[in-house]
């Protein structure tokens, strides 16, 4: 569920749970009132029934009272009711005055209105004064005295001074303050739940970011950061997290790159010292006249010039590598038929393989030529680099290499395998990284290279947009399979 759709349900949970608990309340607030469950009805009725009238209808009704039992033949003077009725309507209530069971006036506002079926029935005893009435969808309160006209006759009558009223209009006036007082506190407490909710799923983890941020700020990335929902704020987490752990990863491979750079200058340093030490000591022979023939004398040039030529090997190689490492080495691609080229390589190095008393095997499961788009110069290295390095590290008899090349699918799969020592599975996966060499030793016979081979073999074959891997048993020999993508022939 994302945020904006959590955050909209939530708001509109507040306002729904707080009109739903609002009414609830008030509800139950009429029922604590009137002390009946069925309806609210009777709470306003009960009201009207102890207030029907207002201060100023009060006292005109105080003043008609007082006719009534002081001078109740006033009561018939109609230009008299009139006056009454009018001062009435000007507070808003209206008067009646019954004579036994005829009404004797009624005011103009309430004609038309069946008043004598409605009107309560004499109690001479004046024990309810004050009531409430229904007529028709119309709701009344009154006020009501009943007297005798003379003590010699036996008519009755009444006086009614009625007012009109709203069902709900008092109980809103008088529960009002109440229920808005009610409704803050329904508010602030879903309020108070929705920050709660909002701190646990937002907050929370915001702040938790922070400080992950000042871990990596002070340069601690060995944390780890666990989101435990799926929305927007979960997916910033799960990134951040991602962020942390590709920072920490690059840190590794910086140190591992500074502890292959420190390597480098060891192993600089070692291949260096030797031929730099073997040409002083031919020069200081040639300086000191040890070359006293000439037989002796090109001897030493010979050796001289052999160990300034590995020198300049071992400078090319560094060059060359740091400008694929860079990206600053242009690669000229063309399309190349991938069998002759192999078979030419061979053919190459033939002699090399006669000195070495090598036996060059073939395993091409080809139908038809195969052509790749790739730079010829360099991917001749890559062939040569392989093959040298079958030929340096066996030294059981027979000697056997095969170079094997096969199509899957869009890719062509070639690979050179020895039945040399083998590499071990802890050095397995390391063989690729620059300066990197199995052999602790690092005797001139078997390891006079820079131990740049393999790393520039795999920025050349990364450079044609394939892969490369090494596969080894110990005693069985090691096979190396790079992939180049293939290219339809258009010659």
């Amino acid at each position: 569920m994302s945020i904006r759709f959590r955050l909209l349900l939530s708001f509109t949970s507040v306002v729904i749970v707080s009109v739903i608990l609002f009414i609830l309340s008030a509800y139950l607030l009429s029922v604590a009132v009137t002390g009946d469950f069925r309806s609210i009805r009777s709470f306003y009725t009960i009201h009207y029934s102890l207030h029907p009238l207002s201060e100023e209808e009060e006292s005109l009704f105080l003043d008609l009272k007082y006719l009534a039992k002081h001078d109740p033949l006033q009561l018939k003077n109609q230009v008299l009711l009139e006056e009454y009725n009018f001062q009435l309507k000007m507070v808003q209530a209206f008067l009646v005055i019954r004579e036994n069971d005829q009404l004797l006036f009624v005011a103009p506002a309430l004609e038309g209105v069946d008043l004598s079926s409605i009107l309560p029935k004499y109690d001479m005893g004046n024990n309810t004064i004050r009531n409430t009435m229904n007529i028709g969808s119309r709701f009344f309160s009154y006020s009501k005295f009943d007297f005798h006209f003379s003590p010699e006759t036996s008519d009755k009558g009444s006086i009614f001074v009625i007012r009109e009223r709203s069902p709900f209009a008092e109980m809103v006036r008088t529960l009002l303050p109440l229920l808005i007082g009610i409704f803050i506190i329904i508010l602030l407490l879903t309020g108070f739940l929705l920050y709660r909710y909002v701190t646990r799923k937002i907050i929370k983890p915001l702040d938790e970011l922070r400080q992950s941020a000042e871990h990596i700020k002070s340069g601690d990335l060995t944390f780890q950061l666990k989101s435990g929902s799926k929305d927007e704020v979960g997916q910033l987490v799960q990134t951040f997290d991602q962020m942390r752990q590709k920072l920490y990863d690059s840190i590794q491979l910086q140190l591992r790159y500074e502890e292959n750079r420190k390597q480098l200058l060891s192993n600089i340093s070692h291949d260096l010292r030797t031929p730099i030490t073997t040409i002083k000591g031919y020069s200081e022979g040639i300086r000191d006249g040890v070359t006293n023939t000439e037989e002796k004398l090109q001897q030493y040039v010979r050796a001289i010039h052999t160990r300034a030529t590995d020198m300049e090997r071992l400078v090319d190689e560094l060059l060359f590598y740091s400008k694929l490492d860079l990206k600053k080495e242009p690669f000229s691609f063309e399309q190349l038929e991938l069998s002759p080229f192999l078979h030419h390589i061979a053919d190459e190095m033939a002699i090399e393989f006669d000195n070495h008393q090598v036996e060059l095997r073939w395993d091409e499961a080809l139908q038809g030529p195969l052509f790749v788009l790739a730079d010829h110069e360099k991917l001749k290295r890559v062939v040569i680099n392989l093959l040298d390095n079958s030929i340096k590290y066996m030294v059981q008899t027979p000697k056997k290499i095969t170079i094997g090349l096969e199509r899957q699918e869009q890719q062509a799969i070639i690979y050179v395998e020895d039945n040399g020592p083998g590499i071990d599975q802890h050095s397995l996966p390391h063989i690729f990284e620059r300066f990197y060499r199995a052999e602790p030793s690092r005797n001139q016979s078997t390891a006079s290279g820079s131990g740049l081979g393999l790393a520039i073999a795999e920025q050349i074959i990364e450079g044609h947009g394939g892969t490369i891997w090494a596969s080894s048993q110990l005693g069985r020999g090691t096979r190396i399979t790079f992939t180049l993508k293939i290219s339809i022939d258009r010659r």
